[in-house]
């Protein structure tokens, strides 16, 4: 155990017993910190590259706001880092957003709805509230969905 935690240490992390029931659960949220935390960013580089930005010139867009928020999480705590339209209730933008993200394909579309449910839920002062709004946000969706698929 000892060397376990000097290794941690070491390499900059901070030890943490677990019960070896939980084991399972710590890896999980290493997965979405790490793992789902990159599909996102590089989610929103593609959109960027798709605008007709180099793969650097996109990166270098959008790490600096995603590496603002990861300080502001560590130093201020979630809420007060919480930024963007859902921060706002600003459910006009997030509407546009999936307008525009219709033609970016399903898994691009259906993880910002499923982020931004997320958020509502762990983040926003009244998670009921804003859920019942994206939810009339994405019944406002389906339609448009199905139609598309009923013409092709």
């Amino acid at each position: 155990m000892r060397t376990a935690r000097l290794i941690a240490r070491t390499l900059g992390g901070s030890p943490a017993p677990i019960p070896s029931g939980n084991k399972l659960l710590y890896h999980t949220a290493a997965a979405k910190a790490a793992g789902h935390v990159l599909a996102i960013e590089e989610a929103a580089t593609q959109l960027l590259i798709s605008l007709g930005m180099a793969r650097r010139e996109a990166v270098h867009a959008l790490l600096p706001l995603t590496r603002q928020v990861l300080d502001n999480f560590e130093r201020f705590g979630p809420r007060a880092a919480w930024t963007g339209p859902l921060s706002r209730k600003d459910y006009k933008t997030v509407a546009a957003h999936l307008q525009k993200l219709r033609g970016s394909g399903d898994e691009v579309l259906t993880a910002y709805q499923a982020v931004s449910r997320l958020a509502a839920r762990v983040l926003a002062q009244d998670p009921a509230a804003m859920l019942a709004e994206l939810e009339k946000l994405s019944a406002q969706e389906k339609p448009k969905i199905k139609a598309k698929g009923n013409n092709a």
